[in-house]
This record gives structure tokens, sequence and C-alpha cells, in this order.
């Protein structure tokens, strides 16, 4: 459900062409089909019924409580992944968010440019060096692959709102980690109403949108937003020139106009030339030589 937010502007699927990253593509779409009828039916109507009722403050805050809870799990992947420095940022985060922000229901942290940062399990195990692996539709959850699945029990195990009911010795402990749980789903569920009315519009194969934009989106959370090219995305061939920043090249030297019949040498004269040394002939532009490079400027930058 979370990966809907970027998903739904990442692109737009015209056709359906089979992928070699989803060969479960029967069973995913089956159960893409159940999670779209399941949102559609029950979990979109409860978060515009929430959006409906509470006021957007509301809303913001306890958005807030429940990111300030994730903080220690992202500076926590953050060491793992060897980015000390952003480990250390994440944790003054929530310790600033979880004092100073009333237990994270204020923001306070951005304020101190302390920046909110979105780590996982799925992605520490990117960075080791494990591969994707398939791609696979979790029930309810939405888009994910084997190596995400796996990381994703991680993460649900260091979800805080089901250990803070034990850590506080509250009566109804299971009541109060499913109060927590679905609250947390239907919020992000309402912060993702604009985003998810986008990709309706939008996209024609829906299927194929959100498993094309998923990969594109993890491949970037793993680099931080600066992945490097792709192997098989590289083009063969000589790089075309950019006529904006390539240095005008002269032309090849041109012939003089010759009117009437052509004069060719004879034989003998052609012998004698190199005793007599070669004449260099001064190439010379055409005086329309800057129009006609414009007018190839412009047909090139349509081109692109």
């Amino acid at each position: 459900m979370v990966a809907l937010a970027a998903v739904a502007m990442a692109g737009c699927a015209t056709q359906r062409s089979p992928s070699p990253r989803d060969p479960f593509e029967p069973v995913n779409r089956a159960t893409f089909e159940f999670n779209d009828n399941a949102d559609k039916f029950v979990f979109k109507p409860v978060a515009e019924g929430y959006r409906a009722v509470l006021p957007e403050v509301v809303r913001t805050g306890v958005r807030n409580f429940f990111s300030n809870l994730r903080d220690p799990w992202n500076a926590v992947n953050q060491l793992l992944q060897g980015k000390v420095e952003l480990a250390l940022s994440d944790s003054w985060r929530f310790i600033v968010n979880s004092t100073f922000g009333i237990g994270g229901v204020m923001d306070v942290a951005t304020d101190m440019r302390l920046p909110k940062h979105n780590e996982d399990f799925g992605q520490t195990l990117g960075v080791w060096g494990l591969d994707t692996g398939p791609y696979l539709v979790i029930p309810i959850w939405g888009p994910s692959s084997v190596r995400d699945g796996v990381g994703l029990v991680a993460d649900a195990y260091a979800f805080l709102p089901w250990w803070i009911p034990d850590w506080l010795d509250l009566q109804h402990r299971v009541a109060w980690q499913n109060s927590l749980t679905a609250l947390d789903f239907v919020n992000i569920r309402a912060n993702l109403l604009d985003a998810t009315n986008i990709l309706e519009e939008a996209a024609l194969d829906r299927y194929a949108f959100v498993r094309d934009a998923y990969f594109q989106r993890r491949r970037s959370l793993i680099y931080d937003g600066n992945p490097p090219p792709q192997p098989n995305a590289e083009k063969s061939g000589a790089a075309p020139v950019d006529l904006q920043t390539e240095p005008a090249r002269e032309p090849a030297a041109l012939a003089p106009a010759v009117t009437g019949e052509k004069e060719f040498p004879s034989p003998a004269a052609a012998e004698a030339a190199p005793a007599q040394g070669m004449q260099v002939v001064e190439p010379q532009v055409p005086a329309n030589y800057a129009a006609v490079l414009a007018a190839d400027r412009a047909r090139v930058a349509v081109a692109r």
C-alpha cells in the first residue's frame, strides 16, 4: 500500500507485454484483482470517511506519530547499510520528536535540519547485493518482490505499535495492537487517495503500470535517488552529437564551381604535377553555412 504513492506518479503503461521479472504473472494478476476489489469496496470508502470526519490537523498529527515510530527502524537499517551519519540523524530525529514533538505528534526535527528518511530491510538486502527476485503481489499489502517480501517479515517484527502495548503493560494488549495497526493503515490509505485516483485515470493496464513503477521506485530507493544506468539500457553505437556543445566543424575542401564542359588533365600533366609540387587550395566556407547549421540544430532538437 505504501508503494502506491510513488507508483502512481512514475509513468503510464500503454500496453501489456510479458516481463521476465514476473514469472508468476497469472497468480499475481489474480491477487491484484482481489486487492483492487478489497480496496474499492472496503479500504477506500473507510479512508474517504476518515478524511471527511477528521480535520487535516488531526490527520497530520496521526501521520507524524506513526512516522516517528518508524524512525528507530530507519536508523537501524541505515547502520546496517553502512550509513553511520544518517543513522545518527534518524536517531536524533526520533529523540527530538518524541520529546519536544509530544510523542511525535509534531514534527519539529525537520525544522532542526533533521530530514525524514525511509529505509526498510528490503532496501538493506538490496544494498548487501541480494537480487530483487521475481515480482510478487502480496494479499492486502500490494506490490512486492521475493527479496522485499523477506524484508517485510523483519519490518513487521520491528513495527513499534505492536510492542508499545507490551512495554506499557496495557490491558487488552491485542486490542491495542490491532487498533493501532488499523489506524496506521487507514491513515496511510487516506494519504494516498489522490495518488490512486491519478493511477486509475492514467493507466490502461494498471497491473503492468504498478509492477514496472514498483521496480523503478525500489531501485531508486536502494541507491538513494541516484541509481546508476542499467547495462541493458545503454545505447549501442556512437553517441549523437550535441550541436549545442560540439564545436562547429569546418567543411571539407570544396571544389570551385565549374561552368560548361569539364576539363580533365592529360596523363602527361598528371605525371608532371608531383614534380612541380601540389597546389594547396584553402577551404572556402559557404556564405549560408550559419543558416544551414541553425536549421540542422532545430532538426536534431525536434528529432530528440
